[in-house]
């Protein structure tokens, strides 16, 4: 190659280098390929691991459609789970919200491994892109020119390559090169920590309802999140790295029976537990999510505790978003949508950011230890079941329905 020498890295050239191969990457390079938008997706991981790594798994009604009027959802609809209600315990009663009944609309439970299976075998697979796993120390340079690049060293080779390309993709998550290119110096990171930690907990036992199950209690928070008739998610609030093996299989069982305690309701099905780790409850947000011509989406622009199960709705509402104003920029040199991405997601980034807070105090005031937090964490709660205007604007964000943001 003309120019190149033998310790020049070997140089390649693409429209758009996507960094990251979780469902904001594999969306946007699915987005590209349909549309004759050549790119590569680099990942760190291999591809085992991203399609077995243990996530979210709750999909809201508009994600789900957007996927499948773009071809990526046939697997999804064919076997997620459709949900139409949640159920809050507290005060030993037991209350059904049936936000199916009151908005015509639904959740979809489908574990994030099983989407990012359907993304990779959409991309790479059925549409021969170029996904390159397991690549190693990961670079961007030049973002600010109108010809940016990223580097990489081959695992096969150990060759350094590079990518030159028009535009980067930065969707490689909360600790990924991209991230830390923009926020250095390049865009404000707001934090905010909740001092809470949750046992995040899956065990290979049916749920013990049909929903998703809410209790608040002074113990603290816990909840249960069906992902199939045999496997179940839970979580127990606890503190703030927390060690998750001091947990034993009896105190876990224990705090969920107590925690999830109504009148007349069934007790939690025990079951072994193949997952046991504790998640430091924080969100943040980078501001703008673009810096020169490199584009955040996903966790590597915003983090959403999972507390109203959001991350992956906001991952992929941020990759819909970027696909389309990438092909409208390298296809019809209209540069409108790509100006202004960072801004139009932005705006749900934040909406759901407030509402995981206003759910956080209503999940974990009651085990504060502060009488006027319990107080008006119960207000809150007593006001979703009397008020049908409460009712509606809870689920309107819990649904993530609103007709603009």
């Amino acid at each position: 190659m003309t120019g190149v020498t033998p310790n020049s890295p070997v140089i390649e050239h693409f429209p758009v280098v996507v960094v990251g191969a979780g469902p904001a990457g594999l969306t946007v390079a699915n987005i590209l390929s349909a549309a004759g938008v050549r790119c590569v997706v680099l990942e760190t991981e291999t591809r085992q691991f991203i399609e077995r790594r243990p996530r979210a798994g709750v999909l809201e009604e508009w994600a789900v459609r957007e996927l499948d009027k773009r071809g990526l959802g046939g697997s999804l609809l064919a076997g997620a789970q459709r949900h139409t209600a949640c159920e809050f315990r507290f005060g030993g009663g037991r209350y059904r919200f049936g936000y199916g009944d009151l908005t015509g609309l639904h959740h979809w439970v489908y574990p994030q491994p099983l989407l990012v299976t359907d993304l990779v075998r959409a991309y790479a697979d059925e549409r021969g892109g170029d996904v390159r796993f397991e690549v190693r120390d990961v670079a961007v340079h030049d973002i600010d020119s109108d010809r940016p690049s990223v580097s990489y060293t081959c695992p096969k080779t150990g060759e350094r390559r590079l990518l030159r390309c028009d535009f980067v993709a930065g969707c490689d998550g909360a600790r990924g090169v991209t991230r830390a290119v923009v926020t250095d110096g390049r865009a404000r990171v707001a934090r905010h920590d909740y001092g809470i930690g949750w046992l995040a907990l899956l065990a290979e036992a049916p749920p013990s309802t049909d929903c998703v199950l809410f209790g608040v209690h002074p113990h603290g928070f816990a909840g249960q999140m069906p992902r199939s008739p045999e496997m179940t998610r839970y979580y127990l609030q606890c503190p703030p790295g927390d060690d998750a093996e001091s947990w034993s299989h009896a105190r876990v069982w224990e705090e969920l029976r107590v925690r999830l305690a109504a009148r007349g309701a069934p007790e939690p099905v025990e079951g072994p537990l193949i997952e046991q780790r504790v998640l430091d409850m924080h969100d943040y947000v980078v501001e703008p999510m673009a810096s020169g011509r490199l584009f955040l989406a996903g966790d590597a622009a915003h983090l959403v505790a999972p507390i109203a199960a959001k991350g992956m709705n906001l991952a992929l509402h941020d990759a819909f978003l970027l696909g389309d104003a990438l092909v409208a920029r390298l296809t019809r040199d209209d540069d409108s949508s790509l100006a202004g991405y960072s801004a139009a997601c932005l705006r749900r980034v934040w909406d759901y950011q407030e509402f995981s807070q206003w759910l956080s105090e209503v999940y974990h005031g009651p085990a504060a230890g502060e009488p006027f937090r319990a107080g008006t964490a119960l207000a809150r709660l007593r006001r979703l079941f009397s008020s049908p205007v409460a009712a509606a604007a809870f689920a309107e964000q819990y649904l993530g329905s609103a007709e603009r943001y």
